[in-house]
């Protein structure tokens, strides 16, 4: 997988490990080095007797180091990326060293333990037996869910803020005993409402009522569409099997990857990857999640182009993807969106009338800039149309920066009226903010 420099540059997981692996990008750092079509790696040396050994599995483009560090990649990764990158005839196409082989070789054993597994016999009896216990669990769980529900309206909402973290959490807590880790996650989701925001009320009903509108299709779940029971069960906590997924047709499309989020909850790392269809205009969302030290699957680079073929789970708005089979890295190009926020709402219309438990969308506008109005910043349109900025934006001065006020080509994430900016088209380059 050949990469650019800027993709390169998006690898890093913050400023100071861009800064200290371009530091790396030069033969007096490296002791030895090597390249053929499986690896690339080398040996740094550092403040130690022993050099550092990096390696970077070109294949898949994932990296391991001996260095102490917890970052991922480290500086010394991106260093041999960008080393190589800039200088390929430095690096000699040679076997692999023992240390890299060995390395290369767990991770295919891996995949063979993966494919093993696949094939092995299924008892099917077991399995239904444990089936029809977790429904017992999650029935239970939902009962005295919605009994809590109707408690907190009959109650009044107005001395919820006043209610301590241990209320919410016991409740989280009790869906995941009752084996309903989706539940578990939206009752969460309550507790983090900023209670001191003046629209919390708003905020605070719309996952109540999305919770009881999710136990409410549960219980009914037999007279549901196929793809909607797929989106209950999904919500409520039961997975889809990848392995069967991975088996079905998908669609190939140069995949331009619009954005990555990452966050970190106790010792599990989830990343988030919003992509876009350049010829389907199909949006995907990729999830991986890898605890802490582990390698991800898979490295995106935000603004670049994967010619890649994707599987969707089953949905009734199918976004949630797989990566089937990745064949090689393109240069981005500018792509058409929407043209204004008018056609944003009406496909967001069709979007909640499909499917009405989405809770961020992407949206791609094919100009918008971004304006002060009433002390709020707002995202507004070529027909001076305006969408709320999210109020906790992080990135505001950054993007005031690369758009010098001007309207430009931009990404979104979110819906109803507040909106979060994730790229921007800006000198003929994709920015990420």
């Amino acid at each position: 997988m050949q990469l650019t420099e800027e993709q390169i540059h998006n690898l890093a997981p913050d400023e100071a490990s861009k800064k200290a692996g371009k530091e790396l990008a030069n033969s007096s750092k490296w002791v030895t080095k090597g390249a053929n079509e499986l690896a690339l790696w080398g040996e740094c040396q550092g403040s130690g007797s022993k050099p550092y050994r990096t390696q970077v599995d070109t294949g898949n483009l994932a990296f391991k180091c001996s260095c102490p560090s917890r970052k991922f990649p480290c500086k010394h990764g991106l260093g041999l990326l960008l080393y190589h990158s800039r200088s390929p005839k430095d690096f000699v196409e040679s076997n692999l060293p023992d240390w890299v082989n060995e390395w290369i070789s767990k991770r295919g054993e891996k995949e063979e333990k993966k494919a093993e597994k696949k094939d092995k016999p299924v008892d099917e009896g077991a399995q239904a037996k444990r089936q029809q216990a977790r429904q017992q669990k999650i029935a239970d769980g939902i009962e005295e869910l919605s009994l809590w529900i109707k408690d907190i309206i009959r109650n009044g909402i107005l001395n919820a803020p006043e209610k301590g973290a241990g209320y919410w959490e016991n409740m989280a807590k009790r869906m995941v005993d009752a084996q309903a880790p989706g539940l578990s996650g939206m009752v969460r989701s309550i507790s983090n409402i900023n209670f001191y925001n003046e629209r919390w009320q708003s905020e605070f009903l719309e996952q109540l009522l999305k919770m009881f509108l999710l136990i409410s299709g549960y219980k009914n779940i037999a007279n549901l569409q196929a793809d909607m029971q797929n989106d209950i069960r999904t919500l409520i906590g039961f997975t889809q099997n990848q392995e069967e997924l991975k088996a079905q047709n998908g669609i190939r499309d140069d995949w331009f990857i619009l954005a990555k989020r990452v966050t970190q909850e106790d010792q599990l790392t989830t990343e988030r990857i919003w992509l876009y269809g350049v010829h389907t205009k199909q949006y995907a969302l990729v999830l991986q999640f890898s605890v802490r030290g582990q390698i991800p699957e898979t490295t995106f680079s935000p603004g670049s182009v994967i010619d890649a073929e994707l599987v969707f789970f089953k949905s009734s708005l199918p976004l949630r993807a797989l990566i089937k089979q990745q064949h090689q890295t393109k240069t981005a190009t500018q792509v058409a969106g929407f043209k204004n926020w008018n056609e944003v709402v009406c496909r967001e219309t069709e979007i909640f009338s499909i499917n009405p438990f989405i809770d961020q969308y992407p949206f791609l506008l094919d100009q918008l800039n971004l304006v002060k109005y009433n002390n709020e910043w707002w995202l507004q349109d070529e027909e001076k149309k305006l969408m709320r900025l999210q109020p906790q934006y992080s990135n505001l001065w950054n993007l005031l920066s690369v758009s010098g006020g001007k309207p430009l080509p931009m990404v979104v994430i979110g819906k109803e009226g507040e909106y979060t900016p994730v790229g921007v088209w800006a000198l003929n380059k994709y920015n990420i903010l």
